[in-house]
């Protein structure tokens, strides 16, 4: 027990009390109360008898009773000015400011208490600042970012917008405050219709004499307890059309590679055939003008791949028997069906699916998986009919999962990447999706959903 500590000091108190109190007790009852009454008596003949011990117990009471007092007030007046300092600071803490601290130098438990409240006021400041400095980043990135950002309350009214924002809907003027439906009610009618909405949009509007294109990111939270809104608008017009230059270099390359492939044979052919004929040589010239007739027909075959992606008709949809279908795509492509097949009819349009599935087989046989590797599976899960088309090949990178669904985009040397771009085609025009995976085990995973709701 530390002498310096509250316990140490209480104790030296009391045992200070006590003491005081047996002197008191043994003054009244023993010495020197008495002799001085026995004193009094005789030589002053003053008749005053000697307490006894009942009336010495109320003679220390009152004695030792402002004594007490006293020992309390001054024990519990440095823990009362510590309270109030304490209420003072948690008062502060709570209105913002932590700049409070308290100056009592002590060297017990008190002052450990003071100690560990100042070192808490300093933690809160020194955090305090650096989340100020962090706010203050993140507010110059925001407002100085190009991607217009508006952030509304549950009354609809802005909150926050950067400078982007202003410029695209108040000329440069301060948002906030305002409705920002009362805002938008001149703006086109597909960016009131994407701003209604609740999922994310792609829409274009006339601007400046130009079409615009947006992509438009919303979210909804809860921000201090109270519902917001966050919306970002990005402008893709450069962007796409640096994508659609891209696609087209790559549809320039692939059709000139093909051509060229075609073409100089084709040319070479009808050189050599013109000199057969020249020189009279009639027997080779079947087979050059089959050659010749060969190439033509590869070139018509792929133009007319491309004018078949180009031209894609809508979806016929009809519910569709699963047995006759498979039994037709197993003529076309091998394959290994795992799991059992939904027992009720399918609802896409046969034809488009079954090509799709015919190149998504074709693809994974190419891919040098074995063919007991390659398999289809069909799922009915809600109103969603789910068709996997595994291998046991070698999968793909990263880079190529990201660009693998692109138009024209292919690994393979004499590829026109078309298969799985043609294949996402399709499964949108369904309403559907597609998505490729690697296996756990190895291989690829190519996953097809189609909604099923008609049919169900």
């Amino acid at each position: 027990m530390r002498l310096r500590s509250l316990e140490g000091r209480l104790t030296i108190l009391l045992a200070l009390a006590a003491l005081i109190g047996a002197l008191v007790y043994a003054g009244v009852t023993g010495w020197p109360l008495p002799q001085i009454l026995k004193w009094m008596h005789e030589s002053l003949g003053l008749k005053i008898s000697t307490p006894d011990r009942a009336e010495a117990i109320v003679i220390c009471a009152i004695v030792l009773a402002p004594l007490s007092w006293w020992l309390g007030h001054m024990v519990m007046e440095p823990v009362k000015r510590l309270l109030r300092a304490l209420e003072g600071a948690v008062a502060s803490y709570r209105d913002g400011d932590f700049s409070i601290s308290i100056a009592l130098d002590r060297r017990d438990e008190l002052g450990d208490l003071i100690r560990v409240h100042n070192e808490l006021g300093q933690t809160l400041r020194e955090q305090r600042q650096n989340l100020a400095q962090r706010e203050l980043l993140l507010d110059t990135v925001v407002q100085n970012t190009p991607v217009a950002l508006v952030l509304t309350d549950s009354g609809g009214r802005v909150a926050y917008a950067n400078i982007a924002a202003r410029h695209l809907f108040n000329e440069g003027r301060s948002l906030n405050g305002l409705h920002f439906g009362t805002l938008i009610e001149d703006a086109p009618e597909a960016l009131r219709k994407a701003t209604e909405a609740t999922e994310d949009a792609l829409f274009s509007v006339e601007m400046d004499g130009s079409e615009e294109t947006f992509h438009l990111s919303q979210r909804a939270f809860r921000l201090q307890g109270r519902p917001h809104r966050l919306q970002l608008f990005r402008r893709m017009t450069r962007e796409l059309s640096r994508q659609e230059v891209a696609a087209w270099k790559r549809v320039i390359r692939v059709v000139s590679h093909e051509l060229n492939n075609s073409l100089a044979p084709i040319s070479s052919l009808a050189h050599s055939g013109a000199e057969l004929a020249r020189r009279g040589d009639v027997q080779r010239l079947p087979s050059v003008f089959a050659t010749i007739g060969e190439r033509a027909r590869h070139l018509h075959g792929f133009i007319d791949g491309y004018a078949r992606f180009a031209k894609l008709p809508a979806p016929r949809l009809a519910a569709v028997e699963w047995k006759p279908f498979l039994d037709a795509l197993a003529l076309h492509c091998r394959f290994q069906l795992q799991g059992n097949v939904p027992t009720q009819p399918g609802w896409f349009d046969p034809v488009q699916i079954e090509q799709v599935l015919i190149n998504l087989v074709k693809n994974a046989h190419e891919s040098g998986s074995a063919p007991e590797g390659v398999t289809l599976s069909l799922t009915l899960i809600g109103h969603e009919l789910r068709i996997e088309v595994g291998d046991r090949g070698p999968g793909m990178s990263e880079a190529v999962l990201a660009q693998a669904l692109l138009p024209f985009y292919s690994t393979k040397r004499s590829g026109t990447g078309l298969g799985l771009a043609l294949a996402r085609e399709i499964s949108e025009a369904h309403g559907g999706r597609i998505a490729l995976a690697n296996r756990e085990d190895g291989g690829l995973r190519v996953t097809l959903i189609l909604p099923q709701t008609a049919a169900t």
